[in-house]
Order: C-alpha cells, then structure tokens, then sequence
C-alpha cells in the first residue's frame, strides 16, 4: 500500500495514510474539535488511521486513547501514527465493532470508555454508488440493504459508561434516524447545524448525547465553515489549525 505522510492542525499532527482511497478530511477535525469530554478514557469508533482521536487527544490529554478499526492494514497505519502524535497509552483494537462478541474478544469491554467520538458510514450501499477503491468504499457505505447508524450507536452506548459522552458527524439526511437510534441510549442531545457557506443548506450535523440522561434536546448555533469568497471563516480556520475547539451551548 502506497502511504504520503500529511500535516494537520497546523502542522501539529503528521499522519501517514493510504495515497488513495479515504483521506484524513474536514470531518475528522470537527469530531475531533466537538468532542468535549466527561471523562479521562476516550475512544474513537471507526478510526481509521486515527485522524480524529489523535486530533481530539492533543487538544484533550486524554490519560487513554482507544482507536477502533475493523481493517488491520489501516488499524497498523493507526498505530504508527499514535505513537508519532502522541504520549499517553494508547490501544489500537482491530474487530468488528459491530459485532458484541467480536468487540470483547478483541479486549474492547462494554462500560469502559468515558467519551466516545465516531463518523459512520454515510450511505446505504443498496441506494447509493460507492467508490470502487474497496476501502474508502467501506468507510462510506454499508453493505446493500444495512442500517447504517442503529449499530453503531448500538455499539457507541455499549462500550460507553453511564453518563460517558457521545459525539458524531454525518449527513443532514440522517438526523431522523440518528434521534431514533438514540431514544433509549443517549439524552441531553444537542444537534449543530455544519453549513458550507452562510446561504446554503446544512451539508453536516454534529450531534452530542450523553448515555442514559434524559434532559431534552438542544438545537445549537450552526457552524459555517466558508464566507461567499470560499474562504474559511475565521473560526472554522481556528478548527482546522487545532487553535479552538467547537463549543457547545
């Protein structure tokens, strides 16, 4: 595999990834930047090479960081990176979160992360084209005929303790079924808007909870990353350079 090694955050986190396929992007580092953590063990679900929970844990200190990746190759990829970014443990579980029994047998034990952050697949492979490169193609879609964000919330509230926080990112269309998958697993819900430019429609939602709570949901200020030049806007380049994180109401 082919690998180019790629600054972000200002040059703070260096990243070796694959030179094709899923790249580190903009919604990695606004996970990262809206995770605002409860706890001291925080986990990425689906990470990939770790984009955001490297990022998320140099702006946190985290005393643990947990990189979940169910392919091996980029799993490796993962720890490389981990031990190039940062200092504190870290653990790279290569399983299929999805799976409960796989989860465990790879040592990833329910209730045992303070903070979760992760970023679905996006698609349903049945409805929408995916890329032929196999791995972006499974870092975007589910098989034909999936429900893409019920298991991963699943999976999300199970490996998180009481209380733990939950934060994601995905597509405006999948709101509706991201409050239905949360009903009975996370509260205190606050939805912020990702807007490309300030006349356009929302393009991302991000999407805090907390496991168990049962406070109502919030709506919060959106975030809009460019102005009408296409540049970005002062706070979204303050994200993207590690210098500010996104900030809950």
């Amino acid at each position: 595999m082919a690998e180019t090694e790629d600054a972000l955050l200002g040059g703070r986190l260096r990243l070796l990834q694959p030179a094709t396929g899923h790249r580190a992007g903009t919604d990695a580092i606004l996970l990262a930047a809206a995770c605002e953590p409860v706890g001291r063990k925080l986990g990425d679900l689906g990470s990939g090479i770790g984009t955001a929970g490297l990022a998320a844990a140099l702006r946190l200190h985290p005393e643990a960081l947990v990189l979940v990746e169910q392919d091996a190759e980029i799993a490796a990829l993962a720890q490389r990176n981990a031990a190039a970014n940062v200092t504190m443990a870290t653990q790279v579980v290569v399983c299929d979160l999805l799976s409960a029994r796989a989860r465990h047998a790879a040592g990833l034990s329910d209730n045992s992360l303070d903070d979760v952050i992760c970023n679905p697949p996006w698609y349903d492979g049945r409805s929408h084209r995916v890329s032929p490169h196999a791995k972006k193609a499974a870092a975007h879609a589910v098989e034909a005929g999936g429900d893409i964000v019920t298991p991963w919330l699943r999976a999300a509230s199970a490996v998180l303790r009481p209380d733990g926080s939950f934060t994601m990112i995905h597509r405006v269309e999948r709101l509706g079924d991201i409050l239905s998958a949360s009903e009975g697993r996370f509260g205190a819900i606050t939805i912020m808007p990702v807007h490309a430019r300030p006349d356009a429609p929302a393009i991302r939602i991000l999407m805090r909870g907390i496991k168990g709570n049962r406070a109502p949901m919030r709506l919060a200020p959106p975030l809009v990353l460019h102005d009408a030049s296409g540049t970005f806007t002062e706070r979204a380049e303050a994200i993207h350079r590690g210098e500010a994180a996104i900030g809950w109401p």
